[in-house]
């Protein structure tokens, strides 16, 4: 054989592993299409919908690093007063985490770490009135 012959094998293996994935998903018949999500429960989120899609998990990230290093659980957006915290902010109106979170976590395939320290109020039977309650006080430390 000649180079050109060797060549052109090369190129035809490469080519079928670059696209074996969509080859693959074609053939186990996956289905591509964004999950329908349930539907919010407030009036309107923090952000809009579409900067939320994209940097929610930015958003949380911010938040835990306000609240857990320097202590501030309260956030001002868009002349609007919000306490930063997944369960009474975010999870008042996205009540239903196997319905919204999951399925959309599912279907980028990642898994968060939220949960590994969030408790899910729903799945805990932790009822909507408490999870709307203000924040308990946060005693002195002594010296």
């Amino acid at each position: 054989m000649t180079d050109r012959a060797w060549i052109a094998i090369g190129l035809v293996v490469f080519l079928g592993l670059i696209t074996f994935p969509f080859w693959y998903d074609t053939a186990a018949g996956s289905n591509s299409a964004r999950p329908e999500l349930q539907k919010a429960r407030g009036e309107a989120c923090i952000y809009p919908t579409a900067y939320m899609l994209a940097n929610h998990m930015h958003v949380l990230m911010e938040w835990r690093d306000e609240v857990v290093r320097k202590g501030n659980r309260i956030a001002k957006i868009g002349g609007k007063t919000y306490e930063m915290s997944l369960t009474k902010t975010c999870l008042g109106c996205h009540t239903n985490k196997k319905e919204f979170c999951d399925k959309c976590h599912d279907y980028a395939a990642v898994e968060p770490y939220c949960w590994e320290c969030h408790v899910d109020p729903a799945a805990a039977g932790v009822v909507a009135a408490r999870v709307h309650s203000a924040p308990a006080a946060i005693p002195e430390a002594e010296e």
